[in-house]
């Protein structure tokens, strides 16, 4: 998770829409204020684009090549269906009343560049996942005072508790 500094949406909006401030960004940051927690949602660039199928102007097509949903902004008639159709609420409008979302940037993101925390990383969905199972496995592991537990015997279990 991040810090809450929101350092990923000024760099978002300043890149794509020249104003530093929050609100025009693709990149929201949501926080749970009371837990401390503050999660980067983004759009997710999904392997079956909802938005995409709503979009009856086809302004939303999938990249075959590069995995992005972009978006073909002279394309869009502002209809709001790709909107609806997110199942993740990572489609924004702009102040013009078009449709915006995330085009990581050309494959170089700048929220990416920007988070000083590595809260936001790109990269393969999979590697990421293990890459935070084993951060979390740290954290367990520090929490107990660096002594694994032994849950179980591997032998006893290998051999289903059969005498040799």
């Amino acid at each position: 998770t991040g810090s809450g500094c929101r350092t990923c949406e000024s760099a978002c909006s300043l890149i794509h829409f020249g104003e530093s401030g929050t609100s025009k960004s693709v990149i929201r940051i949501i926080a749970f204020k009371r837990e401390a927690f503050f999660y980067p949602h983004v759009c997710h660039q999904c392997k079956v684009p909802y938005c995409a199928d709503a979009c009856p102007a086809e302004a939303l097509v999938k990249n075959t090549e590069t995995g992005v949903v972009e978006l073909k902004k002279d394309k869009c008639i502002g209809c709001k269906l790709c909107l609806e159709a997110c199942p993740f609420g990572a489609m924004a409008m702009t102040d013009d009343g078009l449709a915006a979302k995330c085009d990581l940037c050309g494959g170089d993101p700048e929220c990416v560049k920007f988070c000083d925390y590595d809260a936001i990383r790109l990269g393969d969905a999979d590697e990421i996942s293990q890459s935070k199972r084993l951060i979390e496995a740290e954290g367990i592991f520090a929490a107990i005072g660096n002594q694994p537990r032994k849950l179980f015997d591997v032998h006893k279990v290998s051999t289903y508790g059969l005498e040799e």
